[in-house]
């Protein structure tokens, strides 16, 4: 196929109804050497992921549709996590010539449903050819306080507004190859499945999540997340795993780690690509596992209470 091909089918998928063109602000869309976007009183949020086959996703696992929902949720998700609201995304993709125009437009629609979802558009971006798929979203978002890192203070409660280690019981069962219409626990396994190949992410959590002190997503795992946010607070957090396993989904979860011979603590506190929020406030909404406290000099970030040895989480680079 030719480039021209790809461009024209990617400009009608991302296309803006003529009804929503003001509301957008979008002045000038896709087609041109740039997008147009009138300005705001608000600040500017902005983000970018990068995901690349055979490292991110794979397409033996996942279709181009998920791929695609799952590969653009990670930067909405992130942009909420700054207490802001999504508007625009640009979208990048090297593919390998190899792809039919049928599973582009598959994936360009699995983006686009994603990005509609929260009222945004993409508004533009680039095609290449390369050795892989790759895609990188950039999404940029307005907020009048952003929520950082660093705002957590003693005495704030620790709370996530969801059970993470879903995505990450998915992957396993995959790695694994394991044959999911065997198993006694076959519903939730198939949950899991599907939350690792595209999450469902409850952005209205992180909405709810307005007041926190610090907030982030869940991308690369509960503890590494908390790391990051007692370090940039200079605070220590105190997780509860009894509190983690008091939450509805937890036995649920369990029950199929066991079953397939996993360790659901490898899950819930090293798993990532949930995309549930991690808070710390007063009064907040969610469920409650810990609590913030003053750094003490030489002890860690993070205290993790009830379990001997923390895992290990995901990392690029170790």
């Amino acid at each position: 196929m030719r480039e021209a091909e790809i461009i024209a089918q990617l400009a009608k998928i991302f296309a803006i109804p003529d009804s929503e063109g003001k509301s957008s602000r979008v002045l000038v869309g896709i087609g041109d050497d740039g997008a147009v976007i009138a300005p705001s009183q608000h600040s500017w949020v902005i983000t970018t992921d990068m995901a690349v086959e055979g490292v991110h996703f794979q397409q033996g696992w996942s279709s181009a549709y998920e791929i695609g929902r799952k590969i653009t949720c990670a930067n909405i998700a992130d942009v909420y996590a700054m207490g802001a609201t999504p508007h625009h995304l640009v979208v990048a993709v090297s593919l390998t010539g190899k792809e039919s125009l049928s599973w582009i437009s598959e994936l360009a629609t699995g983006i686009n449903d994603e990005v509609r979802s929260v009222g945004a558009y993409v508004v533009g971006g680039d095609v290449v050819r390369g050795e892989q798929i790759t895609i990188a979203i950039t999404a940029v978002g307005e907020v009048e306080t952003p929520i950082l890192r660093s705002g957590a203070r003693a005495g704030d409660q620790i709370v996530i507004s969801g059970l993470p280690g879903w995505s990450s019981a998915g992957l396993y069962l995959l790695t694994n190859r394991i044959a999911v219409g065997n198993l006694k626990n076959k519903h939730t396994a198939e949950r899991a499945l599907a939350q690792f190949r595209a999450p469902d992410v409850r952005y209205s959590d992180a909405i709810a999540l307005q007041t926190a002190h610090s907030l982030c997503d869940i991308s690369d795992g509960l503890l590494t997340q908390a790391q990051q946010l007692a370090d940039a607070s200079e605070a220590s957090f105190e997780i509860d795993s009894q509190k983690i396993a008091a939450h509805p989904e937890f036995a649920e979860l369990k029950a199929l780690a066991d079953e397939v011979g996993a360790d659901i603590w490898d899950w819930v506190l090293a798993g990532g690509e949930d995309h549930v929020f991690l808070a710390t406030g007063v009064d907040l909404s969610g469920f409650a596992i810990g609590k913030v406290g003053k750094k003490e000099s030489g002890l860690p970030g993070v205290e993790l209470l009830g379990i001997s040895k923390a895992p290990k989480g995901f990392t690029h680079f170790s």
